[in-house]
């Protein structure tokens, strides 16, 4: 066998811790701003939900070079993983630079496109927040870069223990901004700002060192090697429409979620960064399927990527049922933290309960299960399945359900839960029909 549970071991765990702390800042951001006031939570909420659009372009494009890297890992191919990592570095970086300035330049009419019949001091909590987490996405695409390197041959150690400081940094500049500073919502947004160009500092550098199986080398950075892009991005660029349309939508919701009053806006938003949180089991069983898989097919070993999908797929069940169901029972007695008015604080647990039930018995399916799918090369079903999803079955279903029902954001909710149970049956029928064994990505 290529992985052992000792190696699977290895790389679960600094992964699931790493993802943790990662949206616990998230949730440490919307905890802080609330003693602002609702005005901010629901302004960094709804950026949160726009910003996000990037955030999943960038790793999109981290994970479509994890699969080609993987893979060659895979083939014992070292010196084509060494140029397809620098190679994935420049075009992370030149995508996320074009991002960065664009939102730069229209952030203000972006977010008045998007959100305009918000409250005026909501608009301008949104419009602070984005123009100076703008300024994070190089340095988001770069940490995503490394980290993937890393995760490519196993090593979710060191990426766990840099993503542990540079949370360390964000909570604490969190306290700093808000409550020593009261700079409100640019309290919170220059300490992920910091975070964000610590973390890709100090994994750009680690990516160097000639210790690592596979590293960053200059002669491959300074030349662009179309061949390898075009590998790459054949993967990179469907995940990418993939994730951009699925974000989109989102944010369309989120721009109809203004329209029903500000304490559904904060519930909806509280609820978000519980559910990120609660998610994070299948989040980081996400790189695990694309290692694993990833170098199961470079190495041309069908049947045991087939063994791992499978018991991969146990490992990501259970995690994700104990891991909901602990989130849920600590829902209430994190809801008294929060200085919010009673009838948010309900909805948010309603909300949660929603999620968390399908997020422990579909998401396992209609995500991570997905991402093996696309190591092994099965790129084009995937993005197809999953755009039809997200807007046959969850924006439709919305309008039924929020709009036609007059259920507002509990309406979002269960369109969300129906859209991962439709998409998990389709593809663990994938999984069941061997056509995935057929694509070849090198």
């Amino acid at each position: 066998m290529l992985f052992s549970n000792a190696d699977l071991k290895k790389l679960i765990l600094p992964l699931f811790l790493e993802q943790l702390l990662l949206m616990l800042v998230g949730l440490a951001d919307i905890f802080i701003i609330s003693f602002v006031g609702e005005a901010s939570v629901s302004g960094v909420s709804l950026v949160n939900s726009f910003n996000t659009i990037f955030l999943f372009l960038f790793t999109a494009l981290a994970s479509g070079g994890a699969v080609v890297i993987s893979q060659y890992i895979g083939r014992n191919e070292k010196e084509m993983a060494d140029r397809a990592s620098s190679q994935l570095l420049i075009i992370s970086i030149l995508f996320s630079m074009t991002c960065s300035i664009l939102i730069l330049l229209f952030n203000e009419s972006l977010m008045h496109l998007m959100f305009g019949q918000v409250e005026d001091a909501v608009m301008e909590a949104c419009v602070v927040y984005l123009k100076i987490l703008a300024y994070s996405y190089p340095f988001i695409a770069i940490y995503n870069t490394g980290a993937a390197v890393y995760r490519s041959f196993g090593n979710t150690h060191t990426t766990m223990v840099v993503s542990i400081a540079a949370n360390l940094i964000n909570v604490a500049g969190n306290l700093i901004g808000v409550f020593v500073l009261h700079a409100g919502v640019a309290g919170v947004a220059y300490p992920s700002l910091i975070s964000y160009i610590f973390s890709a500092a100090v994994i750009t550098v680690l990516c160097f060192s000639k210790s690592n199986p596979i590293q960053y080398q200059i002669q491959n950075i300074l030349k662009w090697d179309g061949h390898m892009q075009k590998r790459m991005l054949s993967i990179a660029i469907p995940n990418g429409i993939e994730s951009g349309i699925f974000q989109f939508v989102k944010v369309a919701l989120s721009s109809i979620v203004a329209l029903f009053g500000t304490y559904q806006i904060a519930a909806n938003g509280i609820a978000q960064s519980i559910w990120s949180v609660a998610s994070l089991s299948c989040v980081a069983m996400g790189p695990v399927y694309i290692t694993v898989i990833g170098q199961c097919m470079g190495a041309q070993e069908t049947e045991q990527a087939e063994f791992y999908f499978k018991k991969l797929m146990r490992i990501t069940l259970l995690l994700s049922a104990v891991w909901n169901g602990l989130i849920f029972l600590a829902t209430p007695i994190l809801m008294q933290f929060y200085t919010l008015t009673e009838e948010t604080k309900q909805l948010t647990i309603l909300l949660v309960l929603i999620h968390n039930l399908f997020n422990a018995i579909a998401y396992p399916f209609a995500d991570p299960l997905g991402k093996g799918l696309r190591a092994a090369g099965d790129v084009k079903f995937t993005t197809v399945i999953s755009l039809f999803t997200t807007i046959g079955i969850r924006l439709v279903f919305f309008y039924i359900f929020g709009i036609g029902l007059n259920m507002g954001v509990i309406g979002i909710a269960f369109a969300m839960c129906l859209d991962w149970t439709i998409r998990g049956i389709i593809y663990w029928l994938r999984l069941k029909s061997n056509q995935w064994k057929n694509y070849q990505v090198i």
